[in-house]
């Protein structure tokens, strides 16, 4: 059985973080010890600070981590790092929830001590009705087929913490984490039955941020470590595109739609990072992915 401690990195996520919380909580299997749940929250203004503090008071493993100021997602996991007290750490967004057994899944694979990061399989609330819906929904499920034949973790991931540690500078984690442990000879798994709720954007001015961003980290990771992020290969973004579309049918408005709102935020990565414009550490907050309850 692994030792784990589950960080969450929070916002101004008062709409979310006690569901969030409390489906961590909640999850139970035979292959991990739940020791801590640290909660890092950085410049909230809302209630998320005194919602944490209750929450701890309910259950002791619960613990309040609060930056002061902003200072982007990968100085808040270098907290979570030195203050965690499981061999393993599980990162969960403040704006997500787990499924029961989602925790057992995502751990069992540390079994193998060759196994240094695991992932799991982010599942969008969006109605899939709507052209930026159906995008939120196509890009996710690509990652989830290109996954399969090349893991690429994200949203939900749990590692080993020793040695790891992240340049502040960067807004890229989980692949930056990836790269560290897998250049010490670790291997990194794909679990998809390990699943996280989430929300994607639902507006194209918030989509388009997000994948900028997404991009622009990705880009930044290969240009200063030439770690290559399997998103970015297009054979395999080619096949996991054809097998979407043998499973889904064919929707040429809401397809064609999808794919000109991730080229575009591809391009403009592309050339922001060539331009060496600085990578963003610190994010602004899609606002319209906060309402994890709604599908709208």
């Amino acid at each position: 059985m692994t030792s784990l401690t589950v960080g969450v990195c929070a916002f101004n996520e008062e709409r979310n973080i006690a569901s969030c919380i409390s489906s961590i909580i909640a999850q139970r299997g035979g292959s991990f010890q739940l020791l801590d749940v640290l909660v890092v929250c950085s410049g909230c203004t809302d209630g998320t600070e005194a919602i944490v503090e209750e929450l701890s008071r309910q259950d002791p493993r619960v613990r309040l981590l609060v930056q002061k100021q902003r200072e982007g997602k990968c100085s808040a996991i270098n907290l979570l790092i030195s203050q965690a007290a499981g061999e393993v750490l599980a990162l969960v967004n403040g704006d997500n929830r787990l499924d029961e057994g989602s925790l057992d899944h995502l751990m069992r694979p540390f079994i193998d001590p060759a196994v240094g990061m695991a992932g799991g399989h982010p599942t969008p609330v969006n109605s899939p009705d709507t052209a930026v819906g159906f995008a939120v929904h196509m890009v996710w499920d690509l990652h989830h087929r290109l996954s399969l034949i090349y893991p690429k973790i994200g949203e939900l991931v749990a590692f080993r913490k020793d040695g790891v540690s992240l340049p502040t500078h960067l807004g890229s984690d989980e692949d930056n984490i990836r790269m560290q442990l897998e250049r010490k000879g670790l291997r990194s798994v794909y679990v998809p039955e390990a699943t996280v709720i989430n929300k994607g954007p639902t507006t194209v001015a918030d989509f388009m941020k997000q994948r900028t961003r997404i991009n622009i980290g990705e880009g930044y990771v290969k240009r200063l470590y030439d770690y290559d992020i399997p998103t970015q290969d297009r054979s395999l973004v080619a096949r996991a595109l054809l097998d979407f579309l043998r499973d889904s049918g064919w929707h040429p408005f809401r397809i064609m739609t999808a794919a000109v709102l991730e080229g575009s935020a591809r391009i403009y990565a592309k050339a922001y990072v060539a331009m060496d414009r600085g990578d963003q550490a610190v994010w602004s907050q899609i606002a319209t992915s906060k309402d994890v309850d709604s599908r709208d």
